[in-house]
């Protein structure tokens, strides 16, 4: 909530850093900004300050190019490592940002990342033992650059750790944003800057938007033909016996070795790829759920909307309304 010093959201240019997102930001914090100055009794000082930050060859770390208050000393209270749109950043370039970053947690700023800026946060450190999301696409990626994240859940948009935020897919700078905005100038402001901006306010997730990207780099070859033949099957045949078999494998060693390879069991495992093939089918045809429960391999309807719930996070009925081509 505001203070003497305006909170500072600070955005950070690193090489290959989305500038929609970048002036996308700078737009949202600016319009909560005066929004909240038009309620606020106490004159119109600014309420949040938003800045820039870049890395000149010549210097050290990173400094201001952009200040929406020109002359002020101060941190920031917040530093955003926004998406990017092309190849995620390398651990090299990355690792220029490190200490900066690092010792800027340490000195109390509140780190934060969008989609691949994960990648970058994943550099400091600052990620050991935490659980984080990061655009789907990115979450194998993001596992295999840093063993000692806690875990990686990109079902979710915004893990909101307090001193470290991470939001998931390109688009969620405008769920972070607003996440800001109600942490720095309250509710009523974010609800307010939401509505002005026609953005939907917090609580939907990525897990809507998500598809199922199978792990097939793992190396094990026989769960990986198990895999390839449960993908051209689409997961009709489930029967435990029948996928050891396909493995060439004893049935207690197959199941150790699909989780290890996969991350998931076989029960998880075939519920996803059913759903993927059951949100195909909402999106594209015009079937009633009932008959696309029967086609994914679901006798029982009403198992089907239950496991689809759970995994996307909407109804099917819900999930063909807001997404049907």
């Amino acid at each position: 909530m505001p203070s003497d010093r305006p909170a500072e959201v600070g955005i950070v240019l690193y090489p290959g850093a989305q500038m929609a997102a970048v002036l996308g930001l700078t737009d949202l914090l600016s319009v909560a900004d005066r929004l909240a100055r038009e309620k606020h009794p106490f004159g119109a000082s600014p309420l949040l300050r938003i800045s820039h930050w870049q890395k000149a060859a010549q210097e050290e770390t990173p400094v201001r190019v952009f200040d929406t208050i020109s002359g002020e000393e101060g941190k920031p209270t917040v530093l955003i490592l926004p998406p990017t749109l092309g190849d995620p950043v390398s651990r090299e370039t990355a690792a220029l940002y490190a200490d900066w970053l690092r010792n800027s947690h340490g000195s109390g700023i509140t780190l934060a990342s969008v989609c691949a800026g994960a990648l970058v946060l994943g550099e400091t450190g600052v990620l050991a033992n935490r659980t984080v999301t990061t655009h789907w696409a990115y979450g194998e990626l993001l596992r295999t650059r840093f063993p000692d994240v806690g875990g990686v859940e990109t079902d979710r948009l915004i893990i909101d750790d307090g001193d470290i935020i991470t939001a998931g897919g390109v688009m969620a700078w405008t769920d972070l944003g607003l996440k800001l905005v109600d942490r720095f100038l309250g509710p009523t402001v974010m609800i307010e800057t939401a509505r002005y901006l026609l953005l939907d306010p917090p609580g939907r997730e990525q897990c809507y938007y998500s598809v199922f990207a199978p792990r097939l780099t793992h190396g094990d070859t026989a769960v990986l033909k198990v895999q390839h033949w449960l993908q051209a099957t689409d997961a009709k045949d489930t029967n435990l016996a029948a996928l050891a078999a396909h493995a060439g494998l004893e049935e207690r060693t197959f199941l150790r070795r699909f989780q290890k390879a996969t991350g998931l069991t076989t029960t998880e495992y075939i519920q996803r790829l059913r759903v993927g093939k059951a949100q195909e089918l909402l999106q594209f045809s015009r079937l009633p759920i009932d008959q696309i429960a029967w086609e994914v391999g679901y006798a029982d309807p009403g198992a089907f909307r239950k496991v689809f719930t759970r995994i996307v996070g909407l109804t099917p009925n819900e999930f063909r309304r807001r997404f049907r081509a």
